[in-house]
């Protein structure tokens, strides 16, 4: 398995791989575990972790070359495809729809996405709660001109929605499992009421023509750890909790709703990820139509 293969030659090692996380998730465990440091110590390879607030940077600092490898949800590679940027879809999680909503404070009037008319909603720009805004606006026969868009960073709509400057935030968790257990705020709507979410490894397009077998165990540690996080939620839970300094109960709430198995881009899910393309191409988000399938990179698991 990943711990019996082969030392590579040198010319095919990179000295260190650079891996961008965002807050929470699994990886605090992971780091914790040492399991991808280990995967790679017998080549002489560094591992490097790199914190983002959220995907679209992580992803500019891959484009960019500073990052070689990161964890995004689905939004994020559709922009940067169509601005050109130099990335590859490594691998996928396939998500319940559990973990990211449309929240609003517990006393709005607000209940339903059509009384999203008219109103300020806060989201990441470029991020998957972006798309599930948009689809679920498109869902309730509303056009994107229909609200008054406020695009903030996670931590700056945290505070827009603890003031009542913004009247509902499209986010996902733990900003998510915060706002209801902190403010009791109430989810109008969940991934999985609107569209099949998928989150993705995404891998540096020049990293991985360079060092392809780099990647395919990356992939494969990578899965093994969420084989391992599926049945551990406690576990992962606490690590995260102690990382990131979020309140435990927020935290096992997102952990419990969270699924953490990757697996290869398959049919389904590079079609799922094109009808996000499509969407944002035809209400204007992207500057172009893009090709989902022209910027996967094809990883078959061993056996």
């Amino acid at each position: 398995m990943i711990a019996c293969a082969t030392p590579l030659r040198a010319e095919d090692r990179p000295k260190e791989i650079r891996i961008g996380t965002q807050k929470g998730g699994f990886f605090p465990a992971v780091r914790a575990r040492g399991t991808i440091e280990n995967a790679f110590k017998a080549d002489g390879i560094n591992v490097v972790w790199v914190d983002f607030q959220f995907g679209p940077p992580l992803l500019e600092a891959i484009n960019v070359g500073s990052v070689d490898f990161g964890y995004v949800g689905d939004a994020p590679p559709i922009f940067a495809q169509a601005a050109n940027a130099k990335i590859r879809y490594a691998a996928a999680v396939k998500q319940n729809g559990s973990s990211q909503a449309i929240i609003v404070p517990k006393d709005s009037p607000i209940k339903t996405l059509a009384d999203l008319k008219g109103k300020r909603v806060a989201f990441g720009k470029g991020s998957s709660a972006h798309n599930l805004l948009v689809a679920a606006l498109e869902k309730a026969g509303l056009a994107w001109s229909d609200i008054i868009p406020a695009p903030l960073a996670p931590a700056d709509a945290t505070a827009a929605f603890v003031k009542g400057s913004v009247d509902a935030w499209s986010i996902w968790d733990p900003y998510l499992a915060l706002a209801e257990l902190k403010e009791n705020a109430r989810a109008i709507v969940f991934d999985k009421d609107v569209h099949k979410p998928n989150s993705f490894y995404i891998v540096g397009s020049d990293f991985v023509e360079k060092y392809p077998a780099i990647v395919a165990r990356l992939n494969a540690a990578f899965a093994a750890e969420g084989v391992w996080a599926n049945s551990h939620h406690e576990d992962v839970a606490k690590a995260q909790a102690e990382a990131t300094g979020v309140d435990i109960e927020a935290v096992r709430r997102f952990v419990d709703r969270s699924i953490y198995s990757v697996v290869p881009l398959d049919d389904d899910i590079i079609k799922s990820q094109q009808a996000v393309a499509d969407r944002f191409a035809r209400v204007g988000l992207i500057p172009k139509q893009v090709n989902v399938a022209d910027i996967v990179w094809k990883w078959t698991p061993s056996t």
